[in-house]
């Protein structure tokens, strides 16, 4: 089997910023967003033939990590009709039939890292879809078992894509993000270091601290100011493994999904919650969308 990892966040924000028809439920509420989230699961097992499909979502933007770091993303600047829409998101993924991952303490990414590794060599599955283009979750490919797949652009992101794309093993994406920074997380990464200068440094010591004990004489010709970007990362160490530390996602959070990756498994939409979904926020537009309905009982 093949599981579908989802990052719904990433689709809901996704389709609020999509150039389609606005859609208004009950009371002229703004639901685009939630319906767009919708059509892009249902085309998902409809037309891309997935079959075993988990959704992690961000209940409330913030996470542990700010507290860890005051600047990280949050939900300050994202428009209040969508931050409107995270509940009725919510609501839509189960009413759906979907494994749904909802998360407070920690991130939607690092639901996504969690099953990524807990079901990577877990018997039967054949390959993992981490479906979002979000380059931290570039840190979980492995070869070609475990991979990146932007839906938009139709990309998939192997090992081999994640060293074209970046210039780094999947496993240097968190010392590659504390350099360079990462501007959708709130971070900025140490001053100086450019995404190809970082990543020659990693290609050649390995981890920030290679970098920071290799002689600056060592360092690889195409990286400039050798002298003073050692001088900016021994300066600005703190903050270097912080923002390491920032990047790397947890793999050990609780999913509350019992048994194998079999759990995971799409059966259709439910016949009583979806159609009761519809209702309640006025969506009749959407009743129809399912393929496919769960078997009663």
């Amino acid at each position: 089997m093949k599981l579908h990892l989802v990052d719904a966040t990433y689709e809901l924000f996704r389709a609020h910023h999509a150039p389609r028809p606005p859609v208004r439920g009950r009371d002229g509420m703004p639901l685009t967003a939630v319906a767009g989230l919708a059509w892009t699961l249902l085309a998902l097992v409809r037309d891309e033939g997935a079959t075993h499909v988990g959704c992690a979502h961000d209940r409330v933007i913030r996470s542990f990590r700010n507290d860890r770091w005051p600047g990280y993303k949050s939900e300050l600047g994202v428009p209040p009709e969508l931050l409107a829409q995270f509940p009725v998101a919510e609501e839509a993924i189960t009413a759906l039939g979907f494994v749904l991952w909802p998360m407070v303490e920690w991130e939607a990414d690092d639901a996504l890292a969690t099953a990524a590794v807990r079901w990577a060599n877990a018997p039967g599955v054949e390959r993992i879809l981490v479906c979002t283009p979000d380059k931290d979750l570039a840190q979980v490919v492995r070869d070609d078992r475990v991979v990146l797949r932007d839906r938009r652009r139709d990309i998939t992101y192997d090992e081999a894509g994640v060293r074209a794309k970046w210039g780094v093993p999947p496993s240097a994406i968190p010392d590659y993000l504390a350099l360079v920074g990462d501007a959708a997380d709130g971070f900025p990464g140490i001053a100086g270091f450019g995404s190809k200068g970082a990543a020659a440094l990693l290609r050649a010591f390995g981890t920030l601290e290679g970098i920071r004990d290799a002689a600056v004489g060592t360092w690889p010709g195409s990286v400039r100011g050798a002298a003073r970007l050692a001088a900016t990362l021994r300066e600005h160490w703190p903050d270097a493994l912080l923002f390491r530390d920032l990047a790397t996602l947890r793999s050990d959070v609780p999913l509350g999904t019992p048994g194998g990756p079999d759990a995971l498994r799409w059966q259709g939409a439910d016949p009583e919650a979806w159609p009761a979904f519809c209702e309640r926020w006025g969506l009749p537009g959407l009743l129809g969308r399912p393929h496919r309905w769960r078997p009663a009982g």
